[in-house]
């Protein structure tokens, strides 16, 4: 027995759990005599936002937001915290299976896989998320506190997390951000004082039926898109608005208003400040032009099959005679990802081929992670982890540098376009591209009373 505060704060941690995962059970801790911890019942979504942001806390509950995910025969639903709320530990990291808290490396590594490519190395996501599944196809007694799991089938568990993860983060849009109200549902109900958007004619320029078109305003910002066509093109309904109001008459209540606004100056060649109907929105102009630049290069590269250059000098690297048994029978994986191999002998295997832009890389490594990984979970992300490695570093380099003086359409293209480009809320090495100041925030900063 360790002290008593120790003790105690091991049981509240016990009780927190099962009550995430126990919505339609009221809990009551008390310690001493007092009671200190309790919530009721939670029979809606919105009561059930409202504990975990009774337990997780409310910045947990202003970043989180609602999973809904189904599988072949998989469920994941929960909530998931944006990548700009990362965690110097894996602290707030809570994962059931069928209900049951658990511990499992298959799932810890498909949620990091699925975080990969949006917060800081060495940092960890945050989440509350239930996996409902047949029991059968999942064993419990693996460990004697019944805290860890083994799955009948973990490369489908693995990578059905990894990818519909992956998937819904990169489908949060800053138009989302803007206006979502599971997010604002977690915060009203902790007090926050973070206000429902304003956004309610708003529409998503991904569902909107007039394309955007920004290609001749951006052009200038490094060619993001270029046009062989001189048709006349349709004008965006933002780019309209933006010509009917001057940066004077722009209305907090203007339902044409975008996300992210329209921009109104480049402070001192770094940040574009531009005002939409919450406030003011405060814009790293590298950081956002990055991202945008970087998957647009990866949409690029994985819409047609992966380009392979052969070794002037095969390379020969020696395994050990299960991983080498496991590049043989896993050839025609290895191939598709940009990697041609051949056995030698009991625990050589040759390289004779690469995908092109991983010409310089560490290719004796590369194998060993490669295999690794088909060792473990059946499949591998390492080649794709090393090409978005060497394709974010272009897009580092192709990107508008500070002090590079932005015009104010060349400022609203790179908005519009951050707002439907995936990931977009992170530059490449995982820092916010954009914050919001609504007015009440604004207000406080001059002790103004609304």
């Amino acid at each position: 027995m360790r002290t008593p505060r120790t003790e105690y704060s091991r049981c509240e941690a016990v009780v927190k759990t099962l009550a995430m995962a126990n919505s339609h059970c009221a809990f009551t801790l008390t310690h001493n005599g007092k009671t200190t911890f309790e919530c009721r019942s939670a029979n809606t979504q919105t009561l059930r936002n409202s504990r975990i942001a009774q337990i997780l806390g409310k910045p947990f509950a202003e970043a989180a937001r609602v999973v809904e995910l189904e599988g072949p025969g998989l469920r994941l639903h929960g909530w998931v915290a944006d990548p700009t709320f990362s965690r110097s530990q894996a602290d707030m990291q809570y994962f059931y299976v069928n209900n049951r808290v658990v511990r499992d490396k298959v799932i810890a590594n498909a949620v990091k896989r699925a975080y990969s490519d949006l917060i800081y190395h060495q940092r960890f996501p945050a989440f509350v998320l239930f996996l409902e599944m047949d029991s059968k196809a999942v064993d419990v007694n693996v460990h004697p506190g019944k805290q860890e799991v083994r799955f009948r089938d973990s490369q489908l568990v693995h990578g059905f997390v990894r990818r519909s993860l992956a998937d819904f983060l990169a489908a949060v849009t800053p138009a989302d951000a803007a206006s979502d109200v599971a997010v604002a549902e977690l915060a009203s109900e902790t007090g926050s004082p973070h206000r429902a958007s304003s956004n309610s004619g708003y529409q998503s320029p991904i569902q909107s039926a007039i394309p955007l078109r920004v290609r001749e305003q951006f052009d200038s910002l490094t060619k993001l898109h270029t046009s062989g066509s001189s048709a006349p093109k349709p004008i965006d309904p933002y780019t309209r608005a933006r010509a009917d109001h001057t940066d004077e008459s722009i209305t907090s209540n203007d339902a044409q208003t975008p996300p992210l606004g329209f921009a109104l100056a480049h402070l001192h060649g770094v940040y574009i400040l531009a005002q939409n109907n919450e406030g003011l929105v405060v814009v790293d102009a590298h950081a956002a032009h990055e991202r945008i630049t970087y998957e647009r290069l990866k949409a690029e590269y994985a819409e047609g099959t992966v380009k392979t250059q052969t070794l002037l000098m095969p390379v020969t690297v020696t395994l050990s005679e299960s991983e080498a048994d496991c590049c043989e029978s896993h050839v025609n994986v290895l191939h598709q990802i940009g990697l041609q191999v051949e056995r030698l002998g009991l625990e050589q295997i040759r390289v004779r081929a690469v995908p092109v832009v991983l010409g310089h890389a560490d290719i004796a490594s590369l194998l060993r992670d490669v295999v690794s990984d088909l060792l473990e979970y059946g499949s591998t992300e390492r080649v794709k982890q090393a090409v978005d490695a060497v394709l974010s570093s272009m897009a580092c380099h192709g990107s508008v540098r500070a002090n590079r003086k932005l015009t104010v359409p060349e400022m609203d293209a790179l908005l519009r376009q951050m707002e439907t480009t995936p990931n977009s809320g992170q530059c490449n090495h995982g820092r916010p591209t954009w914050t919001q100041m609504d007015m009440q925030a604004l207000d406080a900063l001059f002790l103004r009373g609304r």
